[in-house]
């Protein structure tokens, strides 16, 4: 950035000097506002900015070190007046006037591209939401004595090593959150777990179990200052789908406090993982923003701290064109934003630019991100796959999006829905993008938990077993466009999927209580008459088997578990912190896990670039997939639509892919009852030798497969057994 295009606050090149750059192109009148400290009870610095030609407001200050600063806004709403005073009503007309704004200057507004954040709104000293309010009972209430700054630190290189340029269809990723993973670590220094510095520690862990990627939950500034308050339990956040900014890394995950230091310790972080050659992913929420909705009787009373008070029409969507003071949400949380805006498109990108230039990203995860394709700028729901200048297409072109073989590039990966079911965009976003594929989760899970409850057919399996063609193939995407997945964060962890026939979200702390979440139907969890180990072993095979991308659940090698809460967003607690210190019992799942991701990178042929096509394409008399009755017939149409057929097997010709073995064979029964299935018939000189049975949680690494001598095995209910031919 220029020194005349940046926005937020930066060091001008002289370093003397300190530059400020806030969009609010409605606003009358703008003033930036400096504070000596977080807390401090009053200003050190009043200047008006000035409005610039594009609707921008400038000032400059002198450089005096660290600097917390913030932003007061007049408009319409609220007229600018001489005898205004912090906590006075002069100038006021109306909390939201009739084309939706909400200018309000007794609350300081944090800049919205700032990058770093002082503190959170909600504090222990200062815990009370009503304080942000607009409407009669808050309007006069001064929050810059408490509000949330900004904060300025010298500019930091960029320095967080070489980026791998693994291709996406290679990657398998372990989505976990960032406290979480190293909180409850005795292996980590006391000082570091919970943090981004005891992060970096696990990385040599994580590259020897086979992840090649991490996925961190958000990490972007949020409420989180009061989980460590019994008493406050209402404002309690873990999992972090709320963000404050969207450029400030949270500083609660930061050993290192002071100004600057959690951006310094996340690159270094960062390096870590690039060193061990694992690309870094954020779950990123860009759907909404912390501020939240308003009363719904009169749509005054409602939380201003940031974006509100800069540009509220601009930034969050309307319910209508005649419902201005209320909002559209999709999201179940608060106010879309209004993804339809140049200023929240260009805000989002401009976020997404700097993570991935500065603070080192080699992709995200957008949570709801059908929102963020939405065409609609006041009310109502219409996704725009293909506009160009739109979010969605803006990523593919402007970051870019890594290309197909590999190289520089950044993997972009969709939630495809929004939370009311209103937006189900599974299969629909741009070519460039994947999506977490919840289908391909539920087939599976209906077939492992639901038999005879829920009809699921051979045909059904094998379309998620080769890589969702139904859903990808059209729309000129490929099989790793799918991101599969058995469990994530959101649900039941994979011992508590095998383990429990319902949610248990009402439990005592420090495992509950927490609200909401999917009902039992919709979780499909079943804990098999008490006996889920082997489900564990199944489920996972059936991942790392898939044509698609795999996501762990981490925690899922070590048998994580939440007691069965499926929706845990509000317990930072040793319930949701990976259990280290019991991980040595787990040792058998944890080598299991191990064999089955080595298995996978040894064989490009479970990574195929594009969709089998049931043909012979090198005339070894092999399709480059071929599917299988137990019998060793292959399936056809009759077999595939009939849902009383729990057997399916499929087998992949390796030579068509480089692949080290002449073929793989897989069979899975998704019966109760053993099945006896009939391998295929070998190539010429060529030998069946079984890798893995997950009924056993056996596996043999490359070279050490035992030969099968008979043309019969007994895969046994409810398992999955893997065969490699040489």
């Amino acid at each position: 950035m220029t020194e005349t295009s940046f926005l937020g606050a930066r060091y001008l090149e002289s370093s003397s000097e300190v530059g400020f750059r806030v969009n609010a192109p409605v606003a009358t009148r703008v003033e930036l506002w400096i504070y000596a400290a977080p807390m401090a009870p009053d200003h050190v610095l009043r200047q008006e900015m000035v409005r610039q030609a594009d609707g921008s407001f400038t000032a400059t200050v002198a450089n005096s070190g660290v600097i917390y600063y913030g932003y007061r806004a007049w408009g319409p709403n609220w007229l600018f007046d001489n005898a205004w005073t912090p906590g006075s009503a002069a100038g006021f007309v109306t909390d939201v006037d009739s084309r939706g704004n909400r200018f309000n200057p007794n609350k300081l507004l944090l800049d919205p591209y700032a990058l770093e954040v002082s503190h959170n709104p909600l504090t222990s000293a200062h815990p009370d939401p009503t304080a942000y309010f607009s409407g009669a009972a808050s309007r006069l209430v001064d929050t810059g004595p408490f509000g949330p700054k900004g904060i300025v630190f010298r500019p930091l290189a960029p320095d967080f090593g070489e980026k791998p340029t693994r291709a996406f269809k290679d990657d398998i990723i372990y989505e976990v959150h960032l406290r979480g993973l190293t909180k409850n670590d005795p292996s980590v220094p006391a000082s570091l777990q919970g943090t981004y510095a005891g992060a970096a520690l696990r990385a040599g862990y994580l590259r020897d179990l086979g992840v090649t990627a991490v996925e961190f939950q958000p990490i972007h500034e949020t409420q989180s200052a009061l989980n460590d308050l019994p008493q406050d339990v209402a404002y309690h956040n873990y999992w972090g789908y709320d963000s404050c900014s969207f450029f400030a890394p949270s500083r609660r995950y930061a050993s290192d406090q002071s100004p600057g230091g959690a951006t310094r310790e996340w690159i270094a972080m960062v390096k870590a993982f690039h060193a061990a050659g694992l690309k870094v992913y954020v779950d990123v929420v860009y759907n909404h923003h912390n501020e939240g909705g308003v009363d719904e009787a009169t749509g005054t009373i409602g939380t201003i701290y940031s974006l509100r008070g800069l540009d509220n029409p601009n930034y969050y969507e309307a319910r209508s064109p005649t419902e201005l003071n209320q909002y559209e949400n999709d999201n179940g949380v608060g106010p879309n934003v209004n993804a339809a805006t140049a200023e929240t498109r260009n805000l989002i990108l401009d976020s997404i630019k700097y993570w991935v230039n500065v603070m080192g990203m080699d992709g995200f995860r957008f949570d709801l991100a059908a929102i963020l394709g939405n065409a609609n700028a006041q009310g109502g729901y219409f996704f725009n796959r293909d506009d160009p200048s739109n979010i969605l297409n803006r990523a593919v072109a402007e970051l870019p999006a890594r290309p197909a073989q590999g190289g520089a590039g950044v993997d972009l990966i969709a939630e495809p829905y929004t939370a009311n079911g209103e937006g189900q965009e599974q299969g629909n976003f741009p070519v460039g993008w994947s999506e977490w594929n919840d289908r391909y989760r539920d087939v599976f899970r209906a077939s492992q938990n639901k038999l005879g409850l829920v009809a699921i057919t051979p045909g059904d399996m094998a379309m998620k077993f080769a890589g969702s063609n139904d859903l990808f193939g059209a729309r000129g995407r490929k099989p790793w466009n799918s991101v599969n997945y058995i469990v994530s964060h959101d649900g039941m962890t994979l011992n508590d999927l095998y383990s429990f026939d319902a949610p248990t979200n009402n439990q005592p702390f420090p495992f509950g209580p927490s609200s909401g979440g999917r009902s039992a139907a919709d979780e499909m969890c079943w804990d098999h008459g008490g006996d889920p180990v082997a489900q564990r072993q199944a489920g996972l095979a059936i991942l790392l088997l898939s044509a698609g991308t795999p996501m762990l659940l981490g925690g899922s090698e070590i048998n994580r578990t939440l007691e069965g809460n499926n929706n845990s967003y509000n317990l930072d607690t040793i319930a949701n912190w990976l259990d280290w210190p019991a991980a040595a019992e787990q040792a058998a799942l944890t080598d299991y896990t191990r064999g089955l991701l080595q298995f996978r990178h040894a064989h490009p042929a479970l990574r195929p670039a594009d969709f089998f096509t049931g043909t012979d394409h090198n005339g070894n008399g092999l399709k480059d997939l071929t599917w299988y009755s137990d019998s060793g017939a292959e399936a056809d149409s009759t077999y595939f639509t009939n849902p009383n057929n729990h057997f399916l097997a499929y087998r992949i010709d390796g030579t068509e892919f480089g692949d080290p073995a002449a073929s793989i064979y897989v069979a899975y029964n998704g019966g109760s009852d053993p099945v006896v299935a009939t391998l295929p018939v070998n190539l010429p000189e060529k030998q069946w030798y079984i890798v893995a049975d997950s009924a056993a949680a056996n596996i043999y690494a490359g070279g050490q497969e035992v030969r099968q001598s008979a043309q019969a095995y007994t895969v046994a209910g409810r398992s999955i057994a893997l065969f490699v031919e040489k």
